[in-house]
């Protein structure tokens, strides 16, 4: 009998590299997952007694004003993932619109933000999950466990699959929202029926300025610009998602315009519930004391569920997140090439994966464990909102840029491609200014050093890795349409 094997191997054409999985899953999966990267119950713990002082009990009216340039900019991201369907998104939407290296300092941008934005809640998560058994315990090490544990867990959930990362977050979605929801409208009940030790709604509270007048809006901004930063996670998975270049963009508008929902809800069901010395108080387990005040220590561990589950949440779609964009952009050695890795059997970037997740759970050790350190990690930290305001802003310039030729062809491409993104963009702009003209020395110079961090690694890819994407030409709609026949 003939052996044809060597032969069949020797002639045969070479196996086309591994891909991520197409299809894998739709719309409302996709927009659970850019929800859960905001981190919904994690955020209101950290914003409920800080946004009610800054704005007087006016926190409503901020965190609702606040979406509108967040909706903008969503269409804007909707807009790009329509002509450019990649998980790299801005970093190559900047970089073919605008400018390369522009675009490259975008990526680096984006992956600071997700490994800050995912370390942000590992101070909470022990105390929580501790919360929920009736323990509270302060021991470090119990702490660093349960970082560790739930690190390595979400870990090996985003190796094995997107399915499974889609499933395991509509599943703690459903738990963590059922509970902060519910308890939000219990609180809201009790305050609207002035039950005894609440704090009364009044004109106020539906007022930027507060009650009296004697809050700040510019302060509110700046807290609910934090508290919506995430939301961009729907599109960065789009190469898993059904209808890649509509449903990304389309999760990631739903995604604002819940979570408007669920932070005004929350907000304005709770921030009542106790007096506002009481809430000042216990501004660092906010959360967890007005579910106490409500029902009791029962119904605080159930609030701690939620908080615990929250913040295992982002922690996975953060990891899922940071190893597509580091996926992207290693597509075009602006990373090390062996990022750009797909498992066959998985069908997911697990070298880019494991090495985003080891950063996150590396990074929760030396949080924890290095007590010296944790006033300079608390400084890089603050600055994950301003990180995300700055993709954010080059993302809805990008759109401009990019749109340009229809901006001068009708009044409502004007409008929804020029007026309003130029608008949003400049909102941004100003929050950041206003951002860093209040912030301690030391926050800013955390900024400067992650950009200044990202210029070295930017001309490392350019001249040591020899990226082809520097060399990458400018495109607009109008180039777009020209070269595709289907539309012309």
């Amino acid at each position: 009998m003939t052996d044809h094997s060597a032969a069949t191997v020797a002639g045969a054409a070479p196996s086309p590299p591994a891909r991520l999985e197409p299809n894998a899953i739709g719309v409302a999966q996709d927009t659970v997952i850019g929800m859960a990267t905001s981190a919904p119950a994690a955020v209101v713990a950290i914003i409920l007694a800080s946004l009610a002082v800054a704005t007087n009990y006016g926190s409503g009216p901020a965190l609702v004003v606040t979406a509108i340039p967040m909706l903008i900019i969503a269409n804007a991201y909707r807009r790009l993932n329509m002509w450019n369907a990649n998980s790299s998104a801005s970093f190559e939407w900047v970089g073919r619109a605008i400018n390369p290296y522009l675009g490259f300092l975008t990526g680096w941008l984006m992956i600071a933000g997700y490994v800050l934005g995912t370390l942000s809640g590992v101070e909470v998560l022990g105390p929580s999950v501790l919360a929920i058994f009736g323990s509270s315990s302060t021991n470090t090490w119990a702490d660093v466990g349960i970082a560790t544990a739930v690190g390595l867990v979400m870990l090996v959930i985003a190796v094995v699959g997107i399915r499974i990362t889609a499933r395991t977050q509509v599943g703690m979605a459903v738990v963590e929202y059922s509970i902060l929801v519910g308890i939000s409208i219990w609180g809201l009940v009790a305050v609207l029926g002035h039950h005894p030790g609440t704090y009364p709604i009044t004109r106020g509270w539906f007022s930027l300025s507060g009650i009296g007048g004697h809050g700040s809006a510019v302060a509110g901004f700046l807290i609910a610009v934090f508290a919506f930063s995430g939301w961009d996670g729907t599109i960065y998975v789009n190469e898993e998602v059904k209808h890649r270049r509509v449903n990304p963009g389309r999760a990631a508008i739903m995604a604002v315009l819940l979570l408007t929902i669920l932070y005004t809800l929350a907000q304005v069901g709770l921030q009542g519930v106790v007096s506002p010395a009481k809430l000042q108080a216990h501004s660092t387990s906010a959360l967890v004391y007005v579910a106490q005040a409500l029902g009791g220590s029962s119904w605080a561990k159930v609030m701690a569920l939620s908080l615990a589950l929250s913040v295992i949440a982002t922690t996975g779609t953060g990891i899922v997140v940071g190893a597509r964009i580091i996926y992207g952009m290693a597509s075009y050695r602006a990373l090390p090439e062996f990022l750009s890795n797909v498992s066959r059997r998985f069908s997911t970037p697990v070298a880019a994966t494991i090495i985003f997740g080891l950063v996150v759970i590396g990074a929760a050790w030396a949080y924890l464990l290095a007590t010296t350190v944790q006033n300079a990690f608390n400084d890089v930290v603050d600055v994950t909102g301003l990180l995300f305001a700055v993709f954010y802003i080059l993302t809805a310039l990008a759109s401009l840029v990019y749109y340009r030729r229809r901006v001068i062809s009708g009044v409502w491409d004007a409008l929804i491609l020029g007026i309003l993104p130029l608008g949003s963009a400049g909102f941004l702009v100003w929050m950041v200014a206003k951002s860093l003209q209040s912030a301690p020395a030391q926050q800013v110079w955390s900024l400067v050093g992650i950009v200044v961090l990202g210029v070295i690694l930017m001309f490392a890819a350019r001249f040591i890795l020899r990226s082809p994407f520097f060399q990458i030409q400018r495109e607009s709609d109008q180039n777009q349409r020209e070269n595709d026949p289907q539309q012309r």
